[in-house]
């Protein structure tokens, strides 16, 4: 083979690269890492420089082996992984593979996959950066030493199948932390005092609150009487206007995505795991086979914590936001966007690579879950290049005999990057200020309703996965790449539950918790953790030698390790006593965590090794067989629905029956979901009203793809029993 190899990382991502760069270029794929740590073992030499001990990943030997003879084919070799520290980390290990001087202008990066960024990367090819190899080995090496040190002990002290990591058993901490002081909190009485009023012969009506007395000095109400005795204050007197006084106030747009508030804003506006998201956005920068248009790459890299936008980025949509809103939706001069750090700069920001493709052009072309995140990325970016949104905002001073009432309102002057884009909220925020009708001062409202309201302060919220994203952001702990992983883990080991969208500690969360805090105090303090980020970021800056900092960190970490090791004693969590009562020896039965979550186990294992799926009631009949209908789990842990009947009557579903049935084909008609729209669809896939339809697009849902965002699902094969013992 004559020309030029060029080694990326994801099939998807070569094919969209060979399109690009024509037929002197021959473009393959590594499929991640080809070499790494082992399993089963430390692989860290400890006594010599913590020295990683690498081997070939297993599996890989035939990739390696055709690497390796397309690599003495070629007349040159390109190494275009990704462009971040694992990126560089790659193709190291594929230089040492394929023995490639490390010297020579091999490497190529670019942020985006599109005709002008990749042909910019290959006119200047440049050394491996060891700087950003040496950031990779650290952080590797250090997540080795906490996560196989520290994990064995836990085995030993608390059960089998548990883990600790630098990242994780921090963000444990912060969530077990928070449940700490939601369960602390003494929640105190207060109450308002509301009025109904509108103005006279007018339909609309607003409220004001009671705010003080006429000097504007504010009075908190602790009680009923306190509210009682503002309501016998205004009672039979006139609600006049005081003041009003109008403001012009503008609002700027949010900065292009970064992975983090990429990942916060899809779990807030779309119920997006941080997984899911991160594996959608993957697919979008790899690139997708597009009808009519071939293999297309539809965002910039997406593990960036920068917000900037390169000149020719911007450029392009101030011509899309002219042609489309007009010149007033153009700021009087280009927006920049700061970064936290200068290190953060490497990137630019998450945006489309093609503006000239709007989400509406492929949204027949792509499936509905990737439509949706692409037209997220896409309106976000232009609305940061857009023009402040601009409102009237309305304080309104209203007297009631010796009291002060207040109210305001807003209305939009100007719409702004509001026309294209507004950030969703967080649960808790506030709503958005109510529209007020004109008024004067001296005006005498109309009393509709003076009206006391009861409060009860409230403990802080529980994390969700955006808001725990945000906080680990701000804390400074972790990196792009690790939020989604982290997140997943936490749940994996049982140690964090999810409860509708909040994560809650479990039982056994809360121990490894304590007993880390305890025995490893650097491992969960948020402020170590952060600093330990920074110290990889002067590594990655030439700043710091990557063996000295494992080197300073291990010194502190071997004592409590030896520590812990001599005065940690075994613990249990104490088992949860159910009112289920053992069949087979009368003995109430307990609650136990397995695999595919929580079961009932007798407590006189091993002599009586009696065990009981938990079974949760759906609430609906079955509708085949009018039996009741149970919650099971699948073998990956998915609940589905099934027939109390099983297996005399096999029906099964993910989704819950209305109770009706179709009209075309008389098969169960269910509730489905597609964003937040809910609707009752036909499951049955030879029927012309299966829901997997989708007759927006005259397209057939992919295979494989979530339910929940109405396309097709493969139906659970079968029941799970619980894990035994």
């Amino acid at each position: 083979m004559a020309g030029t190899l060029v080694i990326v990382e994801s099939p998807a991502k070569a094919k969209t690269i060979e399109r690009i760069l024509g037929k002197q270029y021959t473009v393959k794929a590594s499929a991640g890492h080809l070499r790494d740590l082992p399993e089963k073992r430390l692989g860290v030499d400890i006594e010599h420089g913590f020295a990683p001990q690498y081997i070939n990943v297993q599996g890989k030997a035939q990739l390696i082996k055709e690497l390796r003879e397309a690599a003495e084919k070629a007349d040159t070799v390109i190494l275009a992984t990704d462009p971040d520290r694992e990126g560089e980390a790659i193709s190291w290990h594929l230089a040492y593979l394929l023995g490639i001087n490390c010297d020579s202008n091999v490497r190529v990066t670019f942020n985006e996959i599109t005709e002008k960024a990749v042909k910019q990367g290959f006119e200047a090819p440049r050394k491996i950066d060891m700087n950003l190899v040496d950031t990779y080995q650290a952080r590797r090496v250090l997540d080795r030493i906490v996560g196989y040190k520290v994990s064995p002990l836990l085995w030993k002290k608390v059960k089998k199948g548990l883990s600790a990591g630098r990242v994780q058993s921090v963000a444990v901490r912060i969530i077990c932390d928070r449940e700490a002081e939601i369960e602390a909190f003494d929640s105190k009485e207060f109450w308002t005092v509301e009025a109904d009023l509108s103005k006279k012969e007018a339909k609309q009506i607003f409220s004001a609150s009671f705010h003080g007395d006429l000097k504007g000095k504010k009075i908190s109400l602790s009680s009923k009487e306190d509210a009682d005795k503002i309501l016998a204050g205004v009672e039979g007197k006139d609600f006049t206007v005081k003041n009003v006084t109008y403001t012009e106030k503008k609002k700027s747009p949010a900065p292009p995505f970064t992975t983090s508030t990429l990942q916060q804003e899809a779990s807030k506006r779309m119920g997006f795991s941080s997984s899911r998201t991160m594996s959608l956005a993957q697919q979008l920068y790899e690139g997708l086979n597009i009808p009519g248009v071939g293999h297309m790459a539809l965002v910039t890299y997406i593990r960036t914590d920068s917000v900037r936008v390169a000149d020719d980025a911007a450029g392009f949509a101030a011509k899309i936001i002219t042609e489309k809103y007009g010149k007033e939706y153009l700021p009087s001069k280009r927006r920049f966007y700061k970064n936290r750090n200068s290190s953060q700069d490497a990137h630019e920001a998450i945006r489309p690579s093609h503006l000239d493709i709007t989400p509406e052009s492929v949204k027949d072309k792509i499936t509905n879950d990737q439509f949706r995140l692409y037209k997220l990325i896409y309106e976000r970016f232009i609305a940061s290049q857009m023009a402040d949104a601009v409102y009237d905002v309305c304080n309104v001073d209203i007297t009631a005999g010796d009291y002060l009432f207040k109210t305001a309102g807003r209305t939009v002057k100007f719409a702004g990057y509001t026309a294209v884009y507004a950030e969703a909220k967080d649960e808790g925020d506030e709503e958005d200020a109510k529209r007020l009708p004109k008024m004067e001062a001296g005006e005498v409202l109309c009393v509709k309703e003076v009206k006391p309201l009861q409060h009860f302060t409230q403990p802080p919220l529980r994390f969700t996965e955006a808001t725990l994203i945000k906080a680990l952001e701000e804390y400074g702990i972790g990196r792009p790449s690790t939020y989604a992983p982290t997140l997943s883990v936490i749940q994996e080991r049982n140690y964090v539950a999810k409860e509708k969208k909040f994560l809650i500690p479990t039982d056994l969360g809360k121990l490894v918790n304590e007993l880390l805090k305890k025995s490893f105090r650097d491992i969960v303090d948020v402020k170590f953790t952060a600093q330990v980020e920074s110290t990889f970021d002067e590594i990655e800056e030439g700043k710091r030698d990557w063996v000295g900092v494992i080197s300073e960190f291990y010194e502190g970490f071997e004592k409590e390790l030896e520590t812990a090791e001599k005065e940690l004693t075994r613990v249990s969590l104490p088992a949860k006593e159910s009112d289920v009562i053992c069949e087979l020896c009368g003995r109430k039965m307990v609650y136990k965590e397995g695999r595919f979550g929580t079961f009932l186990a007798c407590p006189g294992y091993p002599e009586c090794k009696n065990t009981k799926p938990i079974v949760e009631s759906v609430g609906v009949k079955c509708p085949k067989c009018g039996r009741d209908l149970v919650y099971r789990k699948s073998k990956k842990g998915d609940k589905f629905i099934s027939c109390t009947g099983y297996p005399d009557c096999k029906y099964m579903s993910w989704n819950v029956p209305t109770g009706e049935m179709c009209p075309t084909c008389g098969e169960p008609l269910e509730w489905m979901s597609r964003g937040r729209k809910k609707f009752a669809g036909c499951n049955n896939k030879e029927c012309k009203d299966f829901a997997g339809f989708d007759r927006t697009t005259k397209k057939t849902a992919s295979k494989g793809a979530s339910r929940s965002s109405g396309t097709s699902k493969k139906a659970p094969k079968t029941q799970e029993s619980p894990e035994k013992g």
